[in-house]
């Protein structure tokens, strides 16, 4: 998987290639002047406030430790200050003690549009790490100006990478002020993982790894040019023991990794599982009322369908839905085998009576490094999470998970027909059904002799036997008024 550093020098490498980086920098230098004379005239005040825990008095990094090499951070007019150098890993900035349960507050500031920082929490360190100089893994709330606007956003740093893209929540992009001090709250409790920038809500994670950690200030590594760039924090405090949580909020989305389980956020807003891990209630074969006798299992919480000979519905065939949806939010996780083909089709009619899988619009599910179909179709548009036969899904790399590993995949149709896949958390593709465009890709794909492809009202969801050995299971869909 690509670290985020090769992802933002591509960033820079385009957004720099006139130079006029020089000229922002100029100006980046003198508003940083100023906001240094500012800062110098106001003395640092810890404010002690009813349930607060002060991390950082203003003063001294005493309670802290530096991990990563050459590492530099500095207290300066009551703040810490992180340097960037070229050539350098990622540094930390790392509390001496391990917190479970909490609320943290930081204040923080960014040098720049391109340079990247985050907080850590619940993480630990490899001490082997980066040559001896120790390495930080965990959990990662993002600071990130860069155009994607993922400030907010989940990393695992060192470990799973990225656990919740704010593709996710698009209302949160717009939080993070450039330049700017800003604030960053964080909430631990138990499974769960949330954050605010600005007060805005930005992720939702509920986890099945440690649930305490030490917490940790980033340094990034950075291209040459960025050489000198700076982080700021203060005001870093801490909430433990018992303290009030935030109200939960139905309307972000939460990445929810505890197999075939709602959280009770997610049956607030209106989930369903379509699979709990046991049952097979919900579904039914294409060809009647009964779930398939052969070509399906359930084996260790997973609805699997059974290798056959790699052809469409000549084994068990698929499985749709005894109910039909037409506004809906429908989250899945899958695990290919090598070479194995798949889908999830959603507004599925069956008006159409074909001999082998069921027409419907297709979240395609493949290996496209073995499968020939990979190659077929027009500039890839039969690969991973693309819309099958139509629309290419975005390439990027970090949003694949390698074959044998779990991927979550998500589909969202909203009221006026705008459709949206997403992969492991990365929006892939986005279209409007029933639009010019969608007609016009339609007339050139396998579909295109079958009348209104595609924008029937309300539909099953489909899974798809394709022959091969593929994995299905936290299957959940809310229904949207």
């Amino acid at each position: 998987m690509k670290n985020k550093t090769a992802y933002k020098n591509k960033l820079m490498d385009k957004k720099y290639s006139d130079g006029s980086w020089h000229l922002r920098a100029a100006r980046n230098f003198i508003a940083l002047g100023l906001t240094s004379l500012l800062v110098g005239a106001i003395p640092f005040v810890v404010q002690a406030q009813k349930g607060w825990h002060h991390l950082f008095d203003g003063k001294s990094l005493s309670g802290w430790k530096i991990v990563g090499k050459d590492a530099d951070f500095k207290v300066e007019e009551g703040l810490i200050v992180g340097t960037m150098k070229k050539g350098l890993p990622n540094a930390f900035l790392v509390t001496e003690k391990e917190y479970g349960d909490f609320v943290l507050e930081v204040e923080f500031k960014l040098e720049g549009n391109t340079t990247n920082s985050g907080v850590q929490v619940r993480s630990h360190i490899d001490p082997e790490g980066n040559k001896g100089y120790g390495r930080v893994f965990g959990p990662q709330v993002e600071i990130d100006p860069t155009p994607r606007s993922w400030t907010g956003g989940l990393y695992d740093e060192g470990r799973r990478g990225w656990i919740y893209p704010l593709d996710l929540n698009e209302k949160a992009k717009s939080a993070y002020k450039l330049e700017e001090f800003n604030t960053l709250r964080i909430e631990a409790l138990g499974a769960e993982l949330r954050s605010w920038v600005n007060g805005v809500p930005a992720s939702h994670f509920i986890d099945t790894m440690r649930r305490e950690g030490i917490i940790a200030l980033q340094i990034h590594s950075i291209p040459d040019e960025l050489d000198g760039k700076r982080v700021f924090f203060r005001q870093v405090r801490i909430q433990t023991g018992k303290f009030k949580a935030s109200p939960l909020n139905p309307d972000v989305y939460v990445v929810n990794v505890q197999p075939n389980v709602l959280s009770e956020t997610e049956k607030k807003a209106g989930y369903n599982l379509l699979f709990d891990g046991n049952s097979v209630g919900q579904w039914r074969s294409v060809k009647g009322p009964d779930f398939p006798d052969r070509g399906w299992k359930v084996s260790d919480g997973a609805l699997q369908v059974l290798k056959a000979d790699g052809g469409e519905s000549t084994n068990g065939g698929d499985i749709i839905t005894k109910d039909r949806y037409a506004v809906f939010d429908l989250s899945f996780e899958f695990k290919l085998t090598p070479g194995a083909n798949s889908g999830v089709k959603y507004f599925v009619t069956l008006k159409e009576q074909t001999q082998g899988s069921a027409i419907g619009l297709e979240y395609q599910i493949l290996d496209d490094a073995t499968h020939p179909d990979a190659k077929l179709g027009r500039a890839g548009n039969r690969t991973l999470a693309s819309l099958y036969d139509l629309i290419t899904s975005n390439r990027e790399e970090r949003a694949r998970r390698p074959i044998g590993q779990w991927n979550r995949g998500r589909i969202v149709v909203t009221a006026d027909n705008q459709v949206f896949h997403y992969l492991n958390g990365m929006l892939m593709l986005q279209y409007k059904r029933g639009s010019k465009e969608f007609k016009d890709l339609v007339a050139l794909s396998k579909y295109k002799d079958w009348e209104a492809f595609g924008e029937a009202a309300t539909g099953h969801i489909l899974l798809q036997d394709h022959g091969d050995a593929v994995s299905f299971r936290s299957i959940k869909v809310k229904k949207i008024k």
